[in-house]
């Protein structure tokens, strides 16, 4: 029975040593740095611009039909889609 634990952990140990430059490789892809704050706001900005002028011709009202409720939703899908994309990405 001890002959076989000792088997187990030797066959571990080897398994975590043939698995850590994959694990490291992850660590170094998926832990960097991204996109910052200012990065992620001329992002938005753009995205911003496009989806709501879609929006609006979606709509039939244009641009000047809802002024009002266009800036509104401008500005506060920019401040999410901005603090979504710099917390993602």
């Amino acid at each position: 029975m001890l002959s076989l634990m000792a088997v187990l952990l030797l066959l571990l140990g080897v398994a975590g040593v043939m698995v850590w430059p994959l694990a490291s490789e992850f660590a170094a892809t998926q832990l960097a740095p991204g996109l910052g704050m200012r990065d992620a706001a001329v992002v938005s900005f753009f995205l911003t611009v496009v989806t709501l002028v879609v929006f609006a011709f979606a709509a039939g009202d244009g641009l000047l039909g809802e002024l009002q409720f266009m800036l509104a939703g401008f500005f506060s899908f920019f401040i999410v889609m901005w603090l979504l994309i710099a917390w993602i990405f």
